[in-house]
């Protein structure tokens, strides 16, 4: 498939969180068209599994959607931390838990028809209890889920959020694996 070719970039807004620009580009076609980019950090997500076989979740509202959701523990990567380092800092910040065996599942575009945001996901296994401060702007409760009924939360929409639903279903191969 033919790329497009970039010919001009506008900044729009640039706030904490996320960049938004607008580009120029020029189509396999030769017209021009515009597309317009949010620019995202990368992220994780991490899939955590205790000796029980639970899934640790966690459930926060999201002031976006307007509704609290049951979400694997996530967040942004840090500068110039590994990602494979903001998963056991998030797992540690929204679980209490660390992780003692983390594996990494891939990688996936979270919304690439127009965002940048790269997530990384992980299943952690052999957790451990190990608390890191919340941040400040997270009220979060996390939710012990035995792994036989994530197929029933899911196909019920009891779980909504895509990154959850992308890890959980890349770590369904290794949930019978030590």
């Amino acid at each position: 498939m033919p790329a497009e070719v970039p010919l001009s970039s506008r900044a729009i807004f640039d706030g904490n969180i996320v960049r938004v620009r607008i580009d120029t580009v020029r189509l396999p076609d030769g017209r021009r068209a515009s597309r317009e980019v949010v620019e995202a950090q990368p992220a994780v997500v991490v899939v955590p599994i205790d000796a029980d076989d639970n899934v640790i979740l966690v459930r926060q509202y999201r002031y976006a959607v307007g509704a609290t959701l049951l979400e694997a523990p996530a967040g942004k990567v840090e500068g110039s931390e590994a990602p494979a380092e903001c998963a056991q800092r998030e797992l540690q910040e929204e679980t209490g838990q660390m992780a003692r065996s983390l594996k990494s599942l891939g990688q996936f575009w979270m919304s690439p028809g127009f965002c940048t945001e790269l997530m990384y996901a992980y299943v952690g296994r052999d957790l451990a209890p190990s608390a890191l401060e919340p941040d400040p702007d997270e009220f979060i409760e996390t939710v012990k889920t035995p792994v036989s009924s994530i197929s029933g939360l899911i196909q019920r929409g009891e779980i909504q959020d895509a990154k959850t639903i992308a890890a959980l279903l890349m770590a369904a191969c290794v949930f019978d694996q030590p």
